[in-house]
C-alpha cells in the first residue's frame, strides 16, 4: 500500500511538472502585446497600442518605421497563416502536408501565377514608396520569423523557416485572384448540358442574361465530358487550407439620404470560413498618414481601409475574365498545337513539386497561346483533347501593389479611382465614399468581347482563332456610378446595367440580396449607423416567400396529412425571415433541395448534380425555373412510360421533404426550428484532426441568416438535412462620417491566430448575434484603454 502510494505520488508529481511545463510553454508562445523590443532597421522609437480586442494602432515617426511595426504584429499573430497563403500559388503546399495535398500543387503550380509574379516584380520601380514600404513590411515579418516565437502548427507540422520576398506578396495577390473566378465551376458543366442535350435544355439556365433583373445602375454617360475541370477545380478550392473569396454586400449612402448628414459606407466581403479568418486589423499612424485598414495575410496594404477623410472596400464583380479554349494536336507530333496561322510547338515548364512523404513530382506543363493546358493538372480529363486556360490576371501587365498602395494612400478621390484602374484582375466592385459627401463604386478588370456569337460560358475553339478575344476595352468602358442622382451605390454581386448596349458576361448571383438591398434604402432618407448595422445583419429573403408561393400552387392540397398541411400553412404565413426560432426555412430549405434533386439529377447524373448545386446557376435557376410548365427538365428521363410534369415534381418533392423532416427532427412541426440545422464551425487546418478540432476550431454555433440574404450565411445542399455553413461575411464594417472616430468592425472568430491568445474567438458571440465592435482612432482612448508594446533601434 505504501508502495502504492509512493508510486501514486510520484506520477502525481510527473503530471503536475507537465502542467506546469506546459502552461509556461503556452505563456512562451503568446503574442507579446506588452514590453519593450529591439528591431534592427527601424529609425526611431515605434509604439503599438494593443485596444481590447487586440487591433494594434501603431504610432510612428515614418512610414518605414510604421510598416516594419505592422509586419513583425501582423507576423507573431498570423504567421501560420501567412506560410499556407505563400504556399498555395506556387504549389508548395505538398511539402509540408504531404501528398493528401498533391492535387492542389499540381494545379496551382501549372497555373503560371509564379512565372506571372516573376515578370511582374522584374518590371517594378525599385525607388517607389509601394516597394520600398513593402520592403519594409516584409522586414518586420522577418525579424519576427528569426527571433519570435515558432507558432505552434510549424512544430506539429514540422515547417522549415524561410523568409519572406516580395514574390511571396505577389502569389498571395495571384491566389486571390484566382479564388474570385467562377467559369472553370461552370463553363464546362454548361458544355457538358449543351453537347448531350442541346441548347432548350440550357434556356432555364439563363446564361443569356435575362435572369438579372435587378441590376446596379450606372452613372455614365454613355465532346468529351468537360466537367472533370468543374468537379476538379471546385474540389481543389474546397480542399484549400486558405477559403476562396465568394461574393459580398456593399453599399455607401450619400448625406442626402442620412440623419446627420454624412456619407454612411457599409461593406461585407463574403469568404470561406477559416480558422484564423482572412482579415487582419490594424491602425496606422505617421506625421503625414494615418489609415485603419482589413489586410490579408502576407500583404502590405489593406484590400479594405478607412481614415478621417475616405473609406472604401470591395465586392466581387463576377465578370467573366477566364476562358477555356480546346486545343487541336498536331496529329505528327505530340508537341505542337494547331493556330491560325499553322502548328505551333507548345512552351513547356518543368515544375518540380516536393512532397514531404514520397518522391519528388516532376511536371512538364505545356502552354499555348491561350495560357496552360490543364489535362496534366487536374483528373479526369483525355490526354488527346487538351484544353487550354486563358486568364486576364497572368496574361495582361500586373500592378496589383501599386493599384493596393494608391487605394491606400490616395489623396482625392481621382486619386483613388487611378489605383482602381491599376487592377486587370480580379474584377472587383470597388465601394469608396469620403467626409466630402462624395459616395461612388467603380468596377476593375481589363474587360474584353469576343466576335459576335461567341459565348463564352461554353468550351471555346482555340485552334480556328474565331473564338479569341477580339478587343480590350478601355477602362473608361467600365460600369461605375460617382454621385448617382439616387444618392446612394450598391453591389451585391448581382449584374450591372449594359454599356453602349453590351451586358458584360460573368457568373452573377440572383437578384435577391440586390432586391433587398434596394427595397430598404430607397424609401428612407433619415440612416443613421444603428439602422445600418441593423440592415447588414438582415436575415431576411424578398424572393423566397414569392418562391413558395409558386411551390405551393403547384400541389394538390386535397390529400396532405396533418402534418404537410401544418407545414404548408407556416410557408404560407412566412415573409421570408431565417432566424433562429423560425420552423418555415427548414421546411423551404428542404424542399428546394428535394425539388432540384428531382428535376435535374436524372439528366445530370449524382456527380454532376453535385457539382451543378456548387455553382451560381443554381442560385439564379430557382425562381425562375419553377414559374416555367414547359421546361424540358420537368420529365425524369429515368422513366420511360411517363412524362412527369411541374406539379407532380414539386408535389413529390414535397411529399419527401415532410418525410425526411420527420425522420431527422421528430414528428412536431414546432420543433423543426433552423437553428437545429443551421450552423458553423470555423474550421483550423489542424482541426480537421479530430484530437486537436477543439484546441483549433472555433465553435460549433448555431446561427441565423442564410444563402442570399443579407446576413449572406452559405452552405452546400446535402440529403442529411443538415446546413453546415461554409462561409459568410468576413468582416462587417460601417464606417460613419459624422461618428467617424467610433465606426464599427466585426471579424467571425478573432483578431490572431495564435490559439493561446485571448483574441482567437473573443469577437465569434458578437458576430453571431449581429453586434459591433469599435474601430478607434482617437489617440486620447487608445492610449487610456490599451496595452503598449514598443519597438526601439537595435544598437549595432
Amino acid at each position: 500500500m505504501k508502495k502504492l502510494k509512493i508510486v501514486l505520488l510520484v506520477l502525481l508529481s510527473v503530471v503536475a511538472v507537465l502542467v506546469v511545463a506546459l502552461i509556461i510553454y503556452g505563456f512562451y508562445l503568446k503574442p507579446k502585446y506588452e514590453g519593450k523590443l529591439q528591431l534592427k532597421n527601424i529609425q526611431k522609437e515605434t509604439t503599438v497600442y494593443f485596444d481590447e480586442f487586440g487591433v494594434p494602432h501603431i504610432y510612428a515617426t515614418n512610414s518605414k518605421d510604421a510598416m516594419m511595426a505592422l509586419g513583425y504584429v501582423h507576423a507573431q499573430d498570423r504567421l501560420w497563416q501567412m506560410e499556407l497563403m505563400r504556399r498555395i500559388a506556387p504549389g508548395r503546399l505538398s511539402e509540408i502536408f504531404g501528398s493528401v495535398a498533391l492535387k492542389n500543387d499540381k494545379f496551382f503550380a501549372g497555373l503560371g501565377i509564379e512565372e506571372a509574379s516573376a515578370k511582374a516584380i522584374a518590371a517594378l520601380d525599385k525607388n517607389s514608396p509601394s516597394y520600398q514600404l513593402t520592403i519594409a513590411y516584409l522586414d518586420g515579418i522577418n525579424q519576427y520569423l528569426e527571433e519570435g516565437t515558432t507558432p505552434i502548427e510549424f512544430s506539429l507540422v514540422g515547417v522549415k523557416k524561410e523568409k519572406f520576398t516580395i514574390k511571396d506578396v505577389y502569389n498571395i495577390f495571384g491566389y486571390m485572384s484566382f479564388s474570385f473566378a467562377m467559369a472553370q465551376k461552370s463553363d464546362p458543366l454548361l458544355t457538358d448540358i449543351r453537347n448531350k442535350y442541346g441548347m432548350e435544355y440550357l434556356k432555364d439556365f439563363g446564361i443569356d442574361g435575362s435572369f438579372n433583373t435587378t441590376r446596379i445602375k450606372n452613372a455614365k454617360e454613355t465532346a468529351q465530358e468537360y466537367s472533370a475541370i468543374s468537379k476538379s477545380v471546385a474540389s481543389i478550392l474546397d480542399q484549400s487550407p486558405i477559403s476562396p473569396f465568394i461574393g459580398s454586400n456593399s453599399w455607401v449612402i450619400a448625406p442626402k439620404k442620412t440623419k446627420n448628414g454624412k456619407v454612411i459606407f457599409a461593406n461585407d466581403p463574403h469568404i470561406g470560413f477559416s480558422q484564423p479568418g482572412t482579415w487582419y486589423e490594424a491602425h496606422l499612424v505617421t506625421p503625414d498618414f494615418e489609415l485603419y485598414g482589413c489586410y490579408l495575410a502576407g500583404t502590405p496594404y489593406p484590400l479594405l481601409g478607412h481614415n478621417r477623410e475616405y473609406a472604401y472596400g470591395l465586392t466581387m464583380f463576377e465578370n467573366d475574365d477566364i476562358d477555356l479554349y480546346q486545343e487541336e494536336n498536331n496529329p505528327n507530333d505530340a508537341n505542337a498545337y494547331k493556330t491560325p496561322t499553322g502548328f505551333s510547338a507548345y512552351e513547356i515548364r518543368k515544375k518540380t513539386i516536393k512532397v514531404k512523404d514520397s518522391a519528388d513530382v516532376v511536371l512538364n506543363v505545356k502552354v499555348t497561346r491561350h495560357g496552360p493546358v490543364v489535362n496534366d493538372l487536374i483528373d479526369g480529363l483525355m490526354k488527346d483533347k487538351p484544353v487550354a486556360m486563358s486568364w486576364i490576371y497572368t496574361q495582361q501587365p500586373i500592378q496589383i501593389l501599386d493599384a493596393v498602395y494608391q487605394l491606400s494612400h490616395a489623396k482625392s478621390k481621382a486619386d483613388f479611382q487611378k489605383g482602381v484602374s491599376l487592377i486587370a484582375a480580379p474584377g472587383l466592385n470597388v465601394m469608396y465614399g469620403d467626409a466630402k459627401g462624395n459616395v461612388a463604386w467603380w468596377a476593375t478588370g481589363k474587360l474584353y468581347k469576343h466576335n459576335a456569337g461567341v459565348n463564352p460560358n461554353f468550351i471555346l475553339d482555340g485552334a480556328s482563332g474565331k473564338d479569341d478575344i477580339k478587343e480590350y476595352l478601355d477602362f473608361s468602358k467600365n460600369p461605375s456610378a460617382v454621385n448617382p442622382k439616387w444618392n446612394y451605390v450598391y453591389s451585391a454581386n448581382n449584374q450591372p446595367e449594359p454599356i453602349d448596349g453590351f451586358l458584360y458576361p460573368g457568373y452573377y448571383l440572383p437578384e435577391d440580396r440586390a432586391k433587398r438591398i434596394t427595397q430598404l434604402l430607397e424609401p428612407k432618407s433619415n440612416w443613421d449607423k444603428t439602422a445600418v448595422g441593423e440592415m447588414i445583419f438582415d436575415n431576411t429573403s424578398s424572393v423566397a416567400p414569392e418562391v413558395v408561393k409558386q411551390l405551393i400552387s403547384n400541389i394538390d392540397q386535397k390529400t396532405l396529412s396533418e402534418n404537410e398541411k401544418e407545414a404548408l400553412t407556416v410557408l404560407k404565413e412566412w415573409k421570408g425571415s431565417n432566424n433562429l426560432a423560425d420552423v418555415a426555412p427548414t421546411i423551404y430549405n428542404k424542399w428546394i433541395f428535394n425539388y432540384l434533386k428531382n428535376t435535374f439529377e436524372d439528366e445530370l447524373g449524382a456527380a454532376h448534380f453535385k457539382q451543378f448545386l456548387g455553382t451560381h446557376i443554381m442560385k439564379q435557376i430557382i425562381a425562375k425555373q419553377i414559374v416555367n410548365a414547359a421546361s424540358p427538365w420537368w420529365d425524369n428521363i429515368s422513366t420511360k412510360n411517363e412524362k412527369e410534369t411541374r406539379s407532380k415534381i414539386i408535389s413529390q418533392s414535397f411529399k419527401e421533404s415532410i418525410v425526411a423532416l420527420e425522420e431527422q427532427l421528430g414528428t412536431s412541426v414546432a420543433d423543426w426550428t433552423w437553428n437545429k440545422v443551421h450552423t458553423v464551425e470555423h474550421q483550423h487546418p489542424l482541426g480537421k484532426v479530430a484530437a486537436l478540432r477543439r484546441i483549433f476550431n472555433v465553435g460549433p454555433f448555431e446561427v441565423s441568416g442564410a444563402t442570399e440574404v443579407i446576413n449572406n450565411l452559405f452552405f452546400d445542399f446535402t440529403d442529411d438535412g443538415n446546413y453546415i455553413v461554409k462561409g459568410g461575411p468576413s468582416t462587417r464594417r460601417i464606417i460613419d462620417f459624422s461618428d467617424i472616430e467610433n465606426s464599427w468592425s466585426i471579424l467571425p472568430t478573432g483578431q490572431s491566430g495564435n490559439p493561446l491568445s485571448a483574441h482567437y474567438s473573443d469577437q465569434a458571440e458578437l458576430y453571431n448575434t449581429g453586434k459591433f465592435r469599435r474601430m478607434m482612432l482617437n489617440k486620447e482612448e487608445i492610449v487610456r484603454t490599451s496595452t503598449k508594446l514598443v519597438f526601439i533601434p537595435r544598437k549595432n
